[in-house]
């Protein structure tokens, strides 16, 4: 990926930036986690089937033959291989124009340290998720099978051939701010549900305690590429945000009817039961929900003082009380 921006921008003394990497050596999953491993003793359930509506479709229940259960295991396919593509393809590619000081913004010695071991760590959540992936394989006898590319790449590819020429490549940075700031509700809640096999639950809890890390730079990082644009050029990406968002949290609705296909459905049922499993008021509810970090950094750097990205956040459904 090309660098957001080839000039260099001074950023304001009072941006001060507190690094949340001081115990990275003792604390990061990478230096000291061990492998996380699936006993094939455990139990059989690999994903909370309520985080999985179209499991209890009545469609798949009528069934009887074990279909919601496969889907529950395809889901932690879908969530593992969309974990490994993130890191490798949107969150790495940033630190790394970050660590090398090639992003287009001035930041500080050890913010460009601290990028290095983001790096790091989303090497190893890449890893660590493709192995457990394989393991469940072998444990389970259900074949992850081609899951595709997640939908986040191609939206991406259409919001960037959008944007002027000039911009280019910022929708790449403010991607990475998204996804590196916004909890889903699968890092929130995975560690704690014991219906789960260990290894599940230990790798989640495992990314989740990384990504807190993550979540205080990328928050200080948003500030330095925000007072690094021209007003112009904060007008003009603005209203894309919203989209940026919704790529991020919105479900990702072709991968599970892939799912469901390779499940034997006919293509109009896999669509149907998609469909019907979510309810678009209920996504826009819980994307906004999710999405509350984000509008509230930009609503803190004035972001909304501009009316087309005021309007956009509104028609997104993305700021509420």
């Amino acid at each position: 990926m090309a660098p957001a921006r080839e000039d260099t921008k001074t950023m304001s003394d009072s941006l001060a930036y507190r690094s949340a990497f001081g115990n990275w050596e003792q604390r990061a999953s990478v230096r000291t986690g061990p492998r996380r491993t699936i006993d094939s003793n455990e139990k059989v359930i690999y994903f909370p089937p309520e985080l999985v509506p179209i499991s209890s479709h009545p469609l798949v229940t009528a069934r009887e033959d074990g279909t919601e259960i496969r889907l529950l295991t395809r889901r932690l396919y879908q969530y593992l291989h969309f974990t490994s593509e993130l890191e490798a393809l949107a969150v790495m590619p940033v630190a790394q124009l970050i660590s090398r000081g090639v992003a287009g913004i001035d930041l500080p010695g050890n913010m460009r340290e601290d990028a290095f071991k983001i790096v790091t760590d989303e090497a190893w959540h890449a890893q660590f998720s493709y192995d457990l992936l394989r393991q469940v394989e072998s444990q389970s006898g259900l074949a992850a099978g081609e899951i595709g590319d997640p939908s986040f790449l191609t939206r991406l590819k259409k919001i960037g051939g959008r944007m002027d020429p000039s911009l280019r490549g910022l929708q790449d940075l403010l991607f990475c701010v998204v996804s590196e700031t916004l909890i889903s509700a699968i890092l929130t809640n995975l560690p704690q549900d014991d219906r789960l096999p260990d290894g599940v639950r230990e790798l989640v809890q495992d990314h989740a305690l990384d990504e807190g890390k993550h979540h205080a730079y990328f928050r200080d990082f948003l500030k330095y590429f925000w007072h690094a644009l021209s007003t112009s050029e904060r007008r003009a990406i603005g209203p894309f945000v919203p989209e940026l968002v919704y790529a991020f949290l919105e479900p990702d609705y072709a991968m599970f009817e892939q799912g469901l296909l390779a499940e034997g459905f006919t293509p109009e049922e896999a669509r149907q039961i998609v469909t019907e499993s979510y309810p678009r008021a209920t996504v826009r509810a819980d994307v906004a929900q999710a999405g509350r970090p984000v509008t509230r950094y930009l609503t803190e750097l004035g972001a909304m003082d501009d009316s087309r990205t005021h309007a956009a956040f509104t028609e997104h459904k993305l700021l509420i009380g």
